[in-house]
């Protein structure tokens, strides 16, 4: 498909300034738009970075122990994709800048001095026939002019020789007159002739010469900014999938992440974590109480049973105290012999006191 605006627009000049001013407004508008989407992914990766930032491991805190589960290292991986994943984004953002925004900026400067300069030739080229126009109109009205002005002359001579009683002398510079009023007129005739046939080639060479090579240069102008708008969409597409595979790397290292976590091992974790070491606490054993102790009892051997008996009920309920975590590497002949003993404030009992304590 092709069209000429020199041949089919020749008389559209006012419509085509309006149209091409149209089309600078229009490439503006574009690389506004561009420039806020660039601006938008600053702002959105700037918000993912202190996001993840956010989030990240403190050093020397209570959070770097939690770090040792499947479910903890997995995120900490997904803040660090997230953080590689605006990196991408911050690349749109420049990309955008240079190979568009600063490209067009630069480009519409030089399409308004292009276009400046195209119209102002074809303002030029239109005063030139208009100022040819009004030459014809001056020359045709003056030769009007004269001729009327011839006319008159004549019909005045013509009165002036029919009139008996007009001197010869009147007659003459009547007709005198006529004459000059002839040759002025013919003067004007010639010089009209001359202008029209200078409008003529004028017009015909602003029509289809001057004319069509204008608009010719303004069509192709107006071209290449429409190429230069598809050059710069298809640059616009093409920044965002460049990013495409490094985004798709941080969503699938993220993925793995989510997949490396085992609910069996952070588990067996807990397990490693808080395990005691103990063994869980035996069955009661009976005090019988009904039974009457010997009394042949030392009490050496009677301080050592009680003392005995109270170190194993307090062995069998150790768990279950409220003591400092024990690691699981303390036996729990250990972590018993660590128990302090009661004191016993009293003086040994006599044989006699002995009996009536029994």
């Amino acid at each position: 498909m092709s069209c000429s605006w020199g041949t089919e627009l020749w008389d559209q000049f006012d419509n085509l300034e309006k149209h091409t001013q149209w089309g600078i407004e229009f490439l503006e508008r574009y690389t506004k738009f561009v420039k806020e989407r660039s601006e938008i992914e600053l702002s959105y990766a700037k918000q993912i970075r202190n996001l993840s930032k956010k989030y990240q491991l403190k050093k020397n805190s209570k959070e770097e122990e939690e770090f040792k589960y499947t479910t903890c290292r997995a995120f900490l991986i997904t803040l660090n994709e997230l953080n590689d994943y605006a990196g991408q984004h911050e690349v749109i953002a420049e990309n955008l800048s240079t190979q568009i925004i600063a490209e067009l900026s630069r480009y519409t400067q030089e399409l308004k001095a292009e276009r400046k300069s195209h119209f102002h030739d074809g303002r030029r080229a239109q005063q030139h026939i208009e100022n040819s126009w009004k030459q014809l109109e001056s020359s045709k009205r003056r030769f009007e002019r004269d001729c009327k002005e011839a006319d008159r002359a004549q019909h005045y001579f013509d009165k002036m020789d029919a009139d008996i009683n007009v001197t010869k002398a009147d007659v003459e510079k009547a007709k005198q007159q006529a004459q000059m009023r002839h040759q002025v007129a013919e003067d004007s005739k010639n010089e009209y002739l001359t202008y029209l046939q200078k409008f003529n080639k004028d017009q015909h060479e602003h029509y289809y010469t001057l004319i069509p090579h204008i608009f010719q240069r303004i069509q192709e102008m107006e071209e290449r900014r429409v190429g230069r708008v598809r050059e710069s969409m298809r640059v616009y597409t093409e920044v965002e999938h460049k990013v495409l595979p490094i985004v798709s790397k941080c969503l699938d290292g993220m993925t793995k992440a989510a997949e490396s976590i085992e609910p069996k091992m952070d588990s067996k974790q807990v397990v490693e974590s808080y395990k005691s070491g103990f063994e869980p606490p035996g069955d009661v054993e009976f005090e019988d109480y009904s039974v009457s102790m010997k009394r042949a009892v030392s009490e050496s051997s009677f301080l050592n049973v009680r003392g005995e008996n109270r170190r194993r009920s307090r062995s069998k309920l150790w768990p279950l105290l409220k003591r400092n975590k024990v690691r699981h590497q303390t036996t729990p002949t250990e972590a018993t012999n660590k128990i302090p003993c009661p004191a016993w404030h009293a003086p040994l009992f006599a044989t006699g006191d002995l009996d009536k304590t029994l």
